[in-house]
């Protein structure tokens, strides 16, 4: 979230006013809508780009062109756009938004996407709560009158509970892990159970790790958003190095598709968690 905060600031700036000049997707699987066709923003105004948990929406005169970047997508914005038109394609660029400015090429930007597990979406919509994953977000953690401990009354593991978007917007999988760490919680704690002094933790530790997150990537273009945000993982990606905190080694739980990092001494009194692919969880 801090990074797509901070990627919908710096598209505010650079497109509030242009002219959408063209929409050119290139892939048959990202564009998760029909109506209103893209055809649909030529000759429109942006009026303002927003935020909905780890989502873009750019409104565009009242229609909305929303983003999704998922996992492995990205943002690619060029001052001077290539004139060729995009082919459909098994390319790294999914679609490409040109903008008249008003001073010379078109500029814009492209959506890209690594790896062979395509996650990327964009919807147009009339309204943003049209799209479902935006109607289905839970608070969020940064918004004005958020309180965190309703939210922990749940029978579920308190990582997966802090990366499930229906229950908390934006956090995702690598700042659950920093959270989770400065909170000095277990990634397998049961939320239902934390107790008074747990729960201050991680009210503190949600509300310091993003709010410092964010000021480091503002400001930044977009193609230094995410080398920056790996430079500034304390134990989300280090698995094998040492804790900053403690000098202890940082380990790894592995899932399908996915892995987290803790702190045995910060975060589990020392004690390993083992993963599906060798035995049972241990809380």
């Amino acid at each position: 979230m801090p990074e797509v905060d901070a990627l919908v600031a710096d598209l505010r700036a650079r497109m509030t006013g242009a002219v959408v000049a063209g929409v050119e997707p290139a892939s048959f699987a990202v564009l998760k809508t029909f109506d209103p066709p893209l055809d649909a923003l030529l000759g429109l105004t942006v009026t303002g780009v927003h935020r909905h948990g780890k989502f873009i929406d750019i409104d565009v005169d009242g229609l909305h062109l929303v983003i999704h970047l998922a996992k492995a997508g990205w943002l690619r914005w060029s001052d001077k756009l290539a004139t060729t038109r995009l082919k459909m394609g098994n390319g790294p660029i999914a679609l490409r938004l040109r903008l008249d400015l008003g001073d010379g090429p078109t500029s814009g930007f492209d959506l890209t996407e690594a790896g062979t597990r395509k996650g990327l979406a964009v919807y147009l919509v009339r309204d943003p709560a049209d799209v479902p994953g935006i109607a289905a977000l839970g608070p969020d953690p940064l918004g004005e009158g958020f309180e965190l401990r309703p939210l922990l009354a749940r029978r579920m593991q308190v990582k997966r509970l802090l990366r499930d978007q229906k229950i908390l917007a934006g956090i995702g999988n690598a700042y659950s892990d920093e959270i989770l760490h400065a909170a000095k919680l277990s990634p397998f704690a049961i939320a239902e159970k934390l107790d008074d002094a747990e729960i201050g933790r991680l009210e503190t530790a949600i509300t310091e790790v993003l709010a410092e997150a964010l000021e480091e990537a503002h400001g930044k273009p977009p193609a230094e958003l995410k080398d920056d945000k790996r430079t500034r993982m304390r134990v989300h990606g280090r698995t094998g190095e040492a804790c900053p905190v403690c000098g202890d080694t940082i380990a790894e739980v592995v899932f399908s598709g996915s892995s987290l990092q803790y702190c045995p001494t910060c975060q589990t009194d020392g004690k390993p968690l083992k993963d599906r692919s060798t035995s049972k969880f241990v809380k």
